[in-house]
């Protein structure tokens, strides 16, 4: 699969099969890793942009939801990734909207206390952006756009992308991108 194949097969509206569990850079006391358990919705539009909303939550099974993540931007497409036969390497720019909204009133007390004063208080059910603002719990500085350095590899209807390392380091640079698939997303 060439990369306007990948493209093409891409194009469309894709969600998660069930809630997925990914390590998160956090730990727990005991140091060992903080899970992080999420759900995904993701379109890709023929101009190369695309529209991602996560929800995050704090079970495994997706019953107790605690924010809820709208990232709107642009791919740019880097050639063949060589975790599968037709994966092609592509970078996601969250570089047109990036919100965030506490779901759960844990998770806003938790943004009322990192994320600065750049923002208004966070409260339950409303959106801020986070759009080129400085929010270190999501790994977001000032002035610059969230770029993903991941893979996108469709096989049999089924969208696959970078699964995260197992030490929860995020995809910020091509060195550091995926080694592996994640679960895959389904066609809406």
């Amino acid at each position: 699969m060439t990369a306007e194949t990948a493209r093409r097969a891409a194009l469309g509206q894709w969600v998660s099969i069930a809630p997925e569990i990914r390590p998160s850079s956090g730990r727990n006391a005991d140091g060992t890793l903080r899970p992080f358990y999420l759900s995904r919705e993701f379109t890709a539009w023929p101009n190369d942009e695309f529209e991602l909303t996560v929800v995050n939550s704090a079970d495994p099974c997706g019953a107790t939801p605690l924010a809820k993540i709208y990232i709107k931007g642009h791919t740019s497409w880097h050639g063949e990734h060589p975790i599968a036969p037709g994966a092609q390497k592509v970078h996601f720019v969250a570089d047109t909207a990036y919100d965030v909204t506490p779901i759960a009133a844990s998770f806003a007390d938790l943004l009322n206390k990192l994320a600065g004063d750049s923002y208004a208080k966070w409260e339950v059910g409303s959106a801020q952006s986070v759009l080129g603002k400085d929010l270190a719990l999501f790994g977001l500085a000032a002035g610059e756009n969230f770029i993903e350095h991941d893979l996108i590899y469709v096989f049999r209807d089924m969208l696959f992308w970078g699964a995260r390392h197992v030490d929860g380091r995020g995809f910020d640079t091509e060195e550091n991108g995926p080694t592996n698939l994640r679960i895959p997303m389904i066609r809406r």
